[in-house]
């Protein structure tokens, strides 16, 4: 009973969880339409997803997750508190250190993703400008993942499964107020990626200090190396990252393509993929991870990752 109580709560997370998506991008379209401003938005924030998914949510959850439930069984909460906060500290300086290459690297990374003869001076500014600002969030999402791995492993999931609802109501609001009163109406959805990543670290905060496993960052980056169970995390991400690379290096050569069909043309087709994907993720299989959290979590498909920002 107590399982059917977890999942009916899991799957009521993850339906409010879409359903919000399908409205943001409703609203998202509606508000913005397809032009070579949304496509400089949807590429400024592809490329910090794309990091997220292959590191924070993928290779890492799958790393992490079952050398922490290995540690809480056998190696007693003190050691299983530091192996958190060594790769919390790991987390934080590594993101800082991408965010900080993203930023200076953004007008190259915008120039070799979308098509050079479609950027006006413009666009090209406002979409090196999102890239730059929306770079950290990658750094939130992190957090999020160690966070949602922690929950996990102490059985309390309805918090990691309502979290992506925040950045989903960040969209929307951001969408229905705050671009109207904007000089550049797409700079809001930028502002509300950042908005949604806080709030999404800001609820994970509370229930960690509950459990006593809210980590503890050493000023000391090069410390989490020294540490058995980081060193074994980063092992087993090495073939978790080449598997979830291939379809997220697939995803940006697909929005390359797309940008060189003409403006609007990755606006589209993201559309497209969002609803086609609602169906998809609504009947996908992802309460085993939730349920049984030493159990590996699966490695993320374009299908199931995109859906979830």
């Amino acid at each position: 009973m107590n399982l059917l109580r977890t999942l009916a709560a899991i799957s009521s997370m993850t339906m409010l969880s879409r359903v919000t998506g399908l409205l943001r991008e409703s609203l998202f379209a509606r508000a913005f339409g397809a032009s070579i401003y949304t496509d400089a938005f949807i590429v400024a924030f592809r490329l910090p997803n794309l990091l997220r998914r292959m590191f924070a949510e993928g290779a890492f959850s799958q790393a992490f997750v079952p050398i922490l439930s290995e540690y809480k069984e056998k190696n007693g909460p003190e050691e299983t508190k530091q192996l958190v906060d060594q790769v919390g500290t790991l987390l934080l300086w590594s993101t800082i250190l991408i965010s900080i290459v993203g930023i200076l690297a953004a007008p190259l990374l915008i120039i070799w993703i979308m098509e050079a003869k479609d950027l006006t001076p413009q666009t090209y500014e406002a979409a090196v400008w999102m890239t730059r600002f929306m770079f950290p969030y990658i750094a939130c999402m992190s957090f999020v993942a160690l966070a949602g791995g922690v929950l996990n492993t102490w059985r309390q999931f309805k918090i990691p499964a309502f979290t992506p609802v925040l950045l989903n109501v960040a969209f929307i609001l951001a969408s229905l107020f705050l671009a109207q009163r904007l000089a550049q109406p797409i700079y809001a959805m930028a502002i509300a990626v950042m908005v949604g990543g806080l709030l999404q670290v800001a609820l994970q905060i509370p229930p960690l200090m509950k459990i006593g496993m809210l980590p503890r960052i050493s000023l000391n980056p090069l410390r989490p190396l020294r540490d058995p169970g980081v060193r074994r995390m980063l092992g087993k991400m090495g073939p978790a990252v080449f598997a979830v690379s291939a379809a997220q290096i697939s995803l940006i050569i697909n929005t390359s393509w797309a940008s060189g069909l003409g403006p609007g043309n990755v606006s589209a087709l993201t559309y497209a993929d969002r609803l086609m994907e609602f169906p998809t993720a609504m009947l996908a299989w992802r309460w085993a991870p939730s349920c049984c959290p030493a159990w590996p979590r699966p490695i993320p498909t374009a299908t199931s990752s995109n859906t979830r920002r």
